[in-house]
């Protein structure tokens, strides 16, 4: 199957109560996880996650979809147009 590489965006409101949720999400599609960067804003009760993937349409979509339905979860993402394939390899 090709695979996509991309940027999924998260906002997170009130993190103390919905973290462990949002956490328990991106491990269970942790192996299409490359990055992951986590900005607190506790003066604003929110926080922001961005994720570097690289997956199928399905399994993308299985993480962005399993995400936005967390109550107080945003997310959005990007994915590039070109597919990855790896090459055969060569002896």
């Amino acid at each position: 199957m090709n695979r996509r590489i991309g940027v999924v965006g998260i906002v997170i409101d009130d993190p103390k109560h919905i973290s462990d949720k949002v956490n328990a999400v991106i491990s269970d599609h942790g192996h299409i996880v490359l990055g992951r960067m986590g900005i607190p804003r506790p003066e604003y009760q929110a926080g922001v996650v961005s994720l570097i993937i690289e997956g199928t349409t399905d399994e993308i979509g299985s993480l962005t979809g399993r995400l936005g339905n967390i109550p107080g979860v945003t997310v959005k993402s990007a994915l590039t147009s070109k597919t990855l394939r790896k090459e055969a390899d060569h002896d």
